[in-house]
């Protein structure tokens, strides 16, 4: 299958991106916007078999600051409007150097609220979203606090001693010790991925990134239970009506995205529908990697 990788000047850097397989006629690309922040595509690599298996161009790119995105620490420039002008500029390089000026988007969990901030507009930017074929959310939040005190609810259900090494740390802020790091792996086990040492190919496996790791205390905070950066009370739910993209909602049905956070973006966007994955984690993508990929191809093909 053919892969093309390369670079997209952005803010004196270089983003970099991939390009898996090439579109069959009548089919546009796929543009995938991985989470974090700060997270690089690469677990979101099993969204090759759309790729595969359908005929249809998978672009992927790594934010600034992350994965092959290399750049120092940018506390000055981290945040939304820096994250939608690369977004906007890695389109704008996609239309002029490989023709694609329709396309459509998938953003997982940080990913897809980048996508709902672009395909609203105002005020988040300027620049429109023209050429937005449709609009895949995976696994994102549309309100931070709700995503927040889901995360404190999902946390409440583990063992009483795992719940009080987690909470502890969020006070202290010693996120090294044993029993927290044992914690947060069943947290993690049971909500973000089933069996992820499985199920990544070694290929898919994010290299050790300090610099993505600072981008992600930056924008969220040093853990899924406090929000204290910059997307610290971050919200769209009254900018969702906005949106005149088709759009699918997904999430697993065990996800840190719960389904009364996925339901609250279906519910706001405007004909938007919902797929809810029976035993999925927030990497279904990955866990159900067959079944996620034929209902988001099915999707894109209603939305050419």
């Amino acid at each position: 299958m053919k892969i093309e990788e390369g670079y997209i000047p952005f803010a004196g850097y270089q983003t970099y991106y991939r390009v898996v397989g090439e579109c069959e006629p009548g089919r546009l690309p796929l543009l995938v916007i991985h989470g974090g922040p700060g997270a690089s595509h690469y677990y979101l690599r099993p969204l090759d078999i759309i790729a595969q298996k359908y005929g249809r161009a998978v672009v992927y790119y790594d934010q600034l600051s992350c994965g092959n995105s290399k750049t120092p620490s940018l506390p000055d420039k981290w945040g939304c409007s820096f994250f939608l002008e690369e977004l906007s500029c890695v389109r704008s390089y996609l239309a002029e150097h490989y023709g694609w000026d329709r396309l459509h988007a998938l953003g997982q969990s940080w990913g897809g609220m980048l996508a709902m901030m672009y395909a609203i507009g105002e005020p988040w930017h300027g620049f429109g979203h023209e050429g937005l074929a449709s609009m895949t959310v995976s696994s994102s939040p549309a309100d931070m606090d709700l995503w927040l005190s889901e995360a404190i609810r999902l946390r409440s259900y583990l063992p009483q001693q795992m719940r009080e090494a987690l909470e502890q740390a969020d006070v202290d802020g010693d996120y090294e010790r044993p029993e927290v790091k044992a914690a947060a792996a069943e947290y993690y086990r049971r909500h973000v991925s089933l069996n992820p040492s499985e199920a990544l190919r070694p290929e898919d496996v994010t290299p050790p990134d300090p610099v993505g790791d600072q981008c992600y205390h930056f924008m969220q905070g040093m853990s899924e239970f406090v929000v204290t950066g910059a997307l610290s009370h971050w919200s769209v739910v009254d900018q969702l009506g906005q949106i005149d993209v088709p759009t699918l909602v997904t999430s697993g049905a065990a996800d840190e995205c719960t389904p009364i956070i996925a339901k609250q973006i279906a519910d706001g966007i405007p004909g938007a529908r919902w797929e809810l994955f029976k035993d999925g984690t927030h990497w279904v993508h990955g866990e159900q990697q067959e079944r996620f990929g034929a209902v988001v191809e099915g999707f894109l093909e209603q939305n050419e």
